[in-house]
């Protein structure tokens, strides 16, 4: 559900763009009080495993199209809303900047749809509420399934507001809203099995981590070496293995698009575009998850009769992006909790001081 330049109006990009960085400052702000050493490394390996997990593209049977994996709600019950919704920024800035997946304008768009809805609404009014009466598996289970499928239906109708308000009239409401919202409620069943297996396995062995981000504390004194290994070799796993089992087919947003508009790429001309297209073409050092292709390979493979690819698709270009991008997006997700962990421990002595100043 990565939303490219070319589907929203530079108005709406630049309004969702802001209306994100609000959001950000403000889970910074909320973040500051539970953040510690342990929930530092936690946000870096939650932010891979989910990098990872977001390149595996899983086919629904019967449509012609795919799914990945949000990960919001996932970020939201391990971290807490406030470190999960930074945790997904960074993800998928990390995504837009270095892979080239999701615009440069979209990307207040992107961080507002697929983390705003799980991490703000969906965790704290349904997760949370459907386990108020304590936590075990199959609350887990449920409680996971129904929050990520509301989470993921209304982060993809926000796509269709966001086309909508931008003009698109290549999207008309009707016909785009009737093939956004069936397609993703079925993504999101398997978002939710996920989900509930990923935290099932954090609550048995850690049922801490769980409980402090529901209560918005730190993990103090807590062993999380083993979930943090555990789940490091995972990412290791997901995005240097199974992601060349990837589905080929169009995602459940281009191939609603192509349902729609008869095209999964639309056009969009104008300096903004140009300009942010430029940049990403910069910075995409490994564009679409592989190596730059080379015009003369490109012509060697397309000699003689075209053969479908084999599958699984066995890529180094995919390996090298699923494990660089789960060690750029671990690296900026620490960067940030160090820098909050900074901020906290600045403010700390800066009311020590004022408190003995006073009591002088």
């Amino acid at each position: 559900m990565h939303m490219a330049d070319a589907l929203i109006s530079p108005a709406v990009g630049g309004t969702m763009l802001a209306v994100t960085a609000g959001a950000v400052a403000y889970s910074i702000k909320k973040t500051k009080h539970d953040m510690d050493e342990k929930k530092i490394p936690l946000m870096g390996v939650m932010g891979a495993f989910v990098f990872a997990a977001q390149m595996i593209n899983f086919s629904i049977p019967g449509t012609g199209s795919s799914g990945h994996l949000g990960g919001g709600m996932l970020l939201a019950i391990l971290l807490g809303p406030y470190a999960g919704f930074l945790t997904m920024a960074s993800i998928l800035l990390i995504q837009a900047m270095f892979f080239g997946d999701g615009g440069l304008l979209a990307f207040g768009c992107n961080v507002f749809n697929l983390g705003f809805f799980t991490c703000f609404i969906s965790y704290p009014y349904i997760y949370k509420w459907l386990t108020r009466k304590g936590i075990n598996s199959k609350r887990i289970f449920w409680a996971s399934m129904i929050s990520s499928l509301i989470g993921l239906q209304m982060g993809s109708f926000s796509v269709v507001i966001e086309t909508l308000l931008s003009g698109k009239t290549e999207l008309p409401f009707g016909t785009f809203v009737l093939l956004m919202q069936p397609i993703h409620l079925a993504i999101g069943v398997v978002e939710g099995l996920v989900t509930a297996a990923v935290v099932t396995f954090v609550w048995r062995e850690r049922p801490e981590i769980i409980e402090r981000a529901d209560d918005g504390g730190g993990l103090g004194s807590i062993s999380i070496k083993k979930v943090l290994t555990v789940l490091s070799i995972a990412t290791i796993i997901v995005g240097g293995a199974l992601s060349w089992f990837a589905s080929s087919n169009p995602d459940g947003l281009e191939w609603s698009i192509e349902k729609t508009a008869g095209t999964a790429e639309l056009e969009a001309h104008g300096d903004i575009y140009d300009t942010l297209s430029k940049i990403q073409q910069k910075t995409a050092f490994l564009p679409d998850y592989g190596f730059r292709a080379r015009e003369n390979e490109n012509e060697k493979e397309a000699d003689g009769d075209e053969a479908e690819g084999a599958w699984p698709d066995v890529d180094l270009g995919t390996s090298v992006s699923g494990i660089v991008g789960g060690v750029l997006t671990l690296a900026f997700a620490v960067f940030i909790g160090l820098m909050i962990g900074i901020v906290k421990k600045e403010s700390k002595m800066r009311r020590l001081k004022i408190s003995k100043r006073q009591g002088v």
